[in-house]
């Protein structure tokens, strides 16, 4: 094998965000961009002398190429061993269950999520550490400053591996091994769900549509859930990776996953609708006739977890992201176990898990896991609600409303204003923060302001402190609104506005959602100028 050591420069805009690095597919395939990342994360984890890592992702475009980048590189830093899903494919739950259950010392995930994919769209690479999860600050702040600084990179000058086949390679001293993407994967799912109350389900007459949205988790849903679980041929549909997602927008969401929604919604619907995102770390749940907003899926499966076998023991705890509904707080007092909130981004939530602090982690955006691995899990969520459904043999409309009659009602909605320009959604933002100190017992829009801050995160487990995490604002009568930046696009800026209204045991838990929420959003509007800052009145995406 030969090496080559190449002379390079520090390209600008290397930033990690929250999930990783994300630009451009065509900003990715510039000459030493994705290069000089993979260097700069080799030199922040003190290098790939005789180490182990996973490496795989969601199948967009770009995904084949930048694997074989990755593992040239590798090899030339000294790595002894890479494992590859076959074809380069692999979920990022799949990829994090590889990493803990080798014991390897990270992983490369190639996604941009729930972007869209395609040479015009967007690309991603996140590094996870050995306990499967996302690189922490530190370490994501360490790859930066590499950036900053890199004059050059190894690479092994060499064929291309065979990715279409499983099995063992060498390339020259590192052993690369392909591996079945599925395989250990669902093994693990079969030890957490009761796996035949399911099967009679399904041979009992139960109906399932699951929309893969051309993306990660067709493969995986395909096999557990026709192939092993017995659902009928053809559930999973969009079930085919594609390199541009069948141009569509992998979200599963009410908005880019509308067929899905018009199904559930019409006389024709299934038992049950899911959906899962580019690379299969989200999950949208759908009754007929009923939508089940992710705030409410995270509290309804703590809730119900003792149904399935790998909790029936009970949780430990529950953590939730700030921005997402206090539902799930309500069944952590209920249990009698912690609640946690935290920043947006699941690497908060891995020392909670790794301590033993939590068990069942969720965030607004349609993301849920628990501590079986250290990522978000889309598929693992419908197995859950599939064995919650065979257990309690009820509808999804009766389990939601059976919840609510019991912990009240937090209706909620998330208002995404996307590509608003820069410098207005920073103007507004550092507005809202001049703002704070003086808002308590002001009324905007017939609301009257109880509390506002800004969020800062205390690690309980390291002590490390992450501030600026977004705007809170507490309203007389249970109605919160949340402000913040996103950091998942990669133009312009995505103001995110959070509306919460808590109904209580008493109230009304049947009406409209957005109607439910329409002082909240008065007064969000108001106190913050959003239409005048912004320019805007309506947000693009509603959910």
């Amino acid at each position: 094998m030969t090496v080559q050591t190449t002379p390079t420069t520090p390209i600008s805009g290397q930033m990690p965000g929250t999930s990783g690095l994300r630009k451009k597919t065509r900003v990715f395939m510039e000459p030493h961009y994705l290069e000089n990342f993979i260097q700069a994360t080799f030199d922040a984890i003190g290098g790939g002398e005789g180490r182990r890592f996973v490496v795989g992702g969601d199948g967009r475009y770009f995904n084949s190429q930048a694997i074989q980048v990755i593992i040239r590189m590798a090899a030339a830093n000294g790595a002894a061993e890479v494992i590859v899903g076959r074809d380069g494919i692999l979920s990022t739950p799949a990829a994090s269950n590889l990493i803990r259950m080798n014991k390897t010392d990270g992983g490369f995930i190639l996604s941009a999520s729930h972007n869209p994919g395609g040479i015009d769209e967007d690309f991603g690479v996140k590094f996870n550490g050995e306990n499967g999860g996302p690189a922490p600050e530190k370490l994501t702040a360490k790859i930066f400053e590499a950036t900053k600084s890199i004059a050059a990179y190894k690479i092994a000058v060499t064929h291309d591996i065979d990715l279409g086949t499983t099995g063992d390679t060498k390339l020259d001293d590192m052993l690369v091994r392909v591996v079945d993407p599925v395989a250990d994967y669902q093994a693990l799912m079969e030890t957490l769900f009761d796996f035949d109350a399911i099967r009679t389900l399904f041979a009992n007459g139960f109906t399932m549509r699951f929309d893969a949205m051309h993306a990660v988790t067709g493969p995986y849903a395909r096999a557990i859930l026709e192939d092993t679980l017995g659902a009928a041929s053809g559930t999973v549909v969009n079930g085919t990776p594609l390199e541009d997602f069948g141009k569509g927008h992998p979200d599963p969401n009410p908005i880019w996953a509308k067929d899905l929604m018009n199904l559930m919604m019409s006389d024709a619907a299934p038992d049950l609708g899911a959906a899962s995102d580019g690379d299969g770390d989200r999950n949208m749940i759908v009754g007929r006739g009923a939508y089940v907003t992710p705030s409410d899926s995270l509290a309804i499966l703590a809730a119900n977890a003792h149904l399935a076998p790998a909790y029936k023991d009970g949780l430990a705890g529950i953590a939730r992201s700030m921005p997402t509904s206090a539902a799930s707080d309500r069944v952590a007092e209920k249990l009698g176990i912690e609640a946690f909130e935290t920043p947006t981004g699941w690497k908060f939530f891995g020392n909670l898990l790794d301590a033993g602090r939590v068990t069942i982690c969720g965030e607004e955006s349609a993301g849920t896991g628990s501590n079986h691995v250290r990522e978000k899990d889309g598929l693992w969520a419908v197995l859950l609600w599939l064995n919650i459904l065979a257990v309690r043999k009820q509808s999804v409309a009766e389990i939601v409303t059976d919840h609510w009659q019991t912990y009240g009602r937090d209706y909620y909605s998330r208002y995404d204003f996307e590509n608003v320009p820069t410098e207005q959604a920073n103007q507004l933002m550092t507005a809202l923060r001049a703002k704070l100190a003086g808002l308590a017992g002001q009324t905007f829009a017939d609301l009257q302001v109880t509390a506002a801050d800004e969020f800062s995160y205390h690690d309980p487990v390291d002590g490390s402190v992450s501030e600026n995490q977004g705007v809170r604002i507490y309203f007389a009568g249970g109605g919160r609104a949340v402000f913040r930046l996103s950091g998942t696009g990669t133009q312009g800026a995505t103001l995110r506005l959070y509306l919460e209204q808590y109904s209580g045991l008493d109230g009304d838990i049947n009406r409209d959602t957005q109607d439910a929420l329409k002082d909240v959003r008065a007064a969000a509007y108001a106190v913050s100028d959003l239409t005048q800052v912004i320019d805007r009145e309506e947000p693009d995406v509603i959910t």
